[in-house]
């Protein structure tokens, strides 16, 4: 499967209107996962180096990703070990600038607004913050200075299974969405996610899936990142590499309740999975 992207020059010239054309897409498009990091909870080690990272960004462009994400220090929920902004940013300095060459837009997955205002000068061209624009205060005025648009996901410290997650999710955009705005950030830059796996538990992660669709009152664009997520493995025991139809499964869902775009491992499996549901809908 191949794919035909925009030049990297345009991309870069152009983040908003490249963006905005790729969410204008009829089926969710793909966001490919690049983890520069040595302890990612399914893939930790494999792309630390620049060969590897690039070979494996070319891969998932050729199958189909419409975006990258690239992080260098791992967000995985339990036992991350936390990194400075100096170790992420020479994680990145060899592989990131290669990638955003290649000509899709490349997100900087980071809640350090230090590390993502070196991305954006070194070729990313969007803001991927777990944190919501709420952990590093100078995330948002990165984000509004350079007018790119940026993911802000639901995330929590602690889990609390009596919690209500739809109304924390939702009381969580809001504050994100009140930051935005004082910071100037538009609101077609913003995409939300419910931060699927981060402080929830594997129910609570489920229900955020299956009542996705209350998230669209927001009026923004939702990403969701089920792929290999522990949530799985409670309902059919598995290892992270073992989770492929779990995660497909679970993209669909999300599809179906308005995600817009799908961030996931397994980049070609999942193209075809959006692709075949969205043409045997089309034929309702």
């Amino acid at each position: 499967m191949t794919v035909k992207s925009t030049s990297a020059a345009a991309t870069l010239r152009h983040p908003r209107s490249a963006f905005a054309s790729l969410l204008a897409r009829p089926i969710p498009i793909v966001m490919g996962i690049l983890n520069v990091t040595p302890d990612s909870f399914s893939d930790g080690g494999k792309f630390l180096s620049p060969k590897p990272a690039h070979e494996q960004a070319k891969l998932m462009i050729a199958e189909g990703a419409a975006i990258l994400d690239i992080g260098a220090e791992s967000t995985r929920p339990y036992g991350a070990a936390p990194v400075t902004a100096d170790e992420e940013m020479q994680r990145l300095r060899l592989i990131l600038p290669k990638v955003a060459a290649l000509g899709v837009p490349v997100s900087i997955d980071t809640m350090k607004a230090g590390v993502a205002a070196w991305a954006l000068d070194s070729g990313a061209t969007i803001v991927n913050d777990v944190w919501g624009l709420q952990r590093d205060s100078d995330m948002a005025k990165v984000v509004a200075e350079r007018n790119v648009p940026v993911i802000m996901m639901h995330n929590r410290d602690t889990v609390d299974p009596s919690l209500d997650i739809m109304k924390d999710i939702a009381a969580f955009f809001a504050r994100s969405l009140d930051v935005a705005a004082k910071a100037g950030i538009s609101q077609t830059n913003i995409v939300l996610d419910p931060g699927i796996g981060f402080g929830k538990t594997p129910e609570q992660s489920m229900t955020a899936l299956a009542r996705l669709s209350e998230l669209q009152t927001f009026g923004a664009p939702l990403l969701v990142g089920a792929s290999r997520k522990r949530f799985i493995s409670i309902v059919a025991q598995s290892e992270p590499n073992e989770r492929l139809g779990g995660s497909i499964a679970a993209h669909l869902l999300a599809a179906q309740g308005g995600a817009r775009i799908i961030r996931a491992h397994d980049v070609a499996e999942t193209v075809q999975a959006l692709q075949v549901a969205a043409a045997i809908g089309n034929r309702r």
